[in-house]
């Protein structure tokens, strides 16, 4: 288990890590009371402070057992474990079926099989990884260099020119793929989406499109579309999250620094429109008039982010660190849920889709996971289940 060694540490700006294993304390103590009625399911957003649980093949059915698999490395409890397990094994039907699968396959097969397989070893959940890496590397349009996201919502529906920035955080799951079996063809479709990634998604000041259309025959591109962000040209939080993050595991695991100084423009964007409080608006460049809920699961991503980010640089006097300390300690003070006993979620005031009205101003769980990645980070674990 990891041992805190940094709680006391003075920080840039008078920052101080003293709330840290305060915050980790509560999380493992109410992640143990919610796994009591969550158990091996699936949740992904609260509803009057219960998560609904999803079916498995939804995009986020890793984040449970990958919050688990965090404690289970920590704490070293066992019942943490033997529900990620679980999780896993309920997920060999959608990889089995295949017709249900689509880009969010890292997601799903990185905080499950690859997180189990870094700290246990076990083989069939590498062999289980192998297979999703297959299925994801599948979806890669040779002519448009990107992996397809989604599938056709109906028959007359053609979707097969879309691809989004989600995506960016699916990669490591080929990365490692290419690392385990010897075989750079992973890599390559990686690599190939990523820089697609560059060439469409980000702009020049470091805002990010959700969703691009390309003519899946000849590959070019055709569209810009607003998807989770309030227009085409505005610049949707969690997006600009997973491409931070995204894109500084790209680095990592490339060494390109084209993918690094991208990481670095997207972060710059982002911190500079963070509020007062640190934690951001749903998007950040929104009209008068409409409504400006907070999503923390942006803040908690790309606090994660922000501290593989700030490893990376050669500056250590950059801003990366000491932000993503801000963010996380004010999603732990002002967004945090941990005396309400009525409140399954950790933490507060996500929003998952505000143009469709879905989940807005909750708890949703990948802001969870996020959340305690980032505390994990803080508290000195050696690398999370991206890297």
């Amino acid at each position: 288990m990891n041992q805190m060694n940094q709680t006391h540490e003075a920080l840039q700006d008078g920052q101080t890590l003293d709330w840290l294993e305060g915050a980790w304390q509560q999380t493992a103590a109410k992640v143990t009371r919610t796994s009591k009625r969550i158990g091996s399911g699936f949740p992904h957003a609260s509803v009057n402070g219960v998560y609904a649980l999803e079916a498995p093949e939804w995009w986020t059915a890793g984040f449970w057992p990958g919050l688990l698999w965090l404690l289970h490395a920590e704490e070293g409890d066992a019942s943490f474990r033997e529900l990620a397990q679980r999780c896993e094994e309920a997920l060999d039907p959608v990889l089995a079926e295949y017709y249900r699968l689509d880009h969010d396959m890292g997601f799903m097969w990185t905080l499950t099989s690859i997180a189990q397989y870094k700290l246990l070893g076990t083989e069939e959940s590498k062999r289980r990884a192998l297979i999703a890496a297959n299925m994801l590397a599948g979806r890669f349009n040779l002519k448009g260099r990107y992996i397809r996201a989604w599938n056709p919502w109906s028959e007359e529906h053609d979707n097969s020119g879309i691809a989004i920035i989600d995506c960016a955080m699916n990669m490591p799951l080929l990365f490692w793929a290419s690392n385990m079996t010897g075989d750079p063809r992973y890599r390559h479709v990686a690599e190939a989406h990523l820089d697609t990634v560059l060439e469409h998604f980000i702009r020049p000041d470091g805002s990010v499109y959700h969703i691009v259309r390309f003519d899946s025959v000849t590959g070019e591109c055709v569209q810009h579309i607003g998807g989770q962000g309030y227009a085409p040209e505005s610049a949707w939080s969690r997006g600009t999250a997973w491409a931070l993050y995204g894109l500084t595991l790209a680095y990592h695991h490339t060494g390109k620094t084209a993918y690094l100084d991208a990481a670095k423009r997207v972060a710059h964007f982002f911190l500079a429109h963070l509020p007062a409080d640190s934690v951001p608006h749903w998007d950040f460049r929104l009209p008068a008039g409409v409504e400006r809920f907070r999503d923390t699961s942006a803040g908690a991503c790309a606090a994660s982010g922000l501290l593989l980010l700030a490893d990376k640089v050669a500056d250590k006097d950059a801003p990366y660190r000491p932000a993503a300390i801000r963010i996380l300690e004010s999603l732990y003070r002002n967004y945090g849920a941990w005396e309400n006993e009525n409140e399954e979620g950790l933490i507060l005031s996500g929003t998952s889709h505000y143009p469709e009205g879905k989940n807005v101003n909750v708890p949703l769980i990948y802001g969870d996971y996020f959340f305690a990645e980032g505390l994990a980070r803080l508290k000195g674990a050696a690398a999370t289940f991206w890297e």
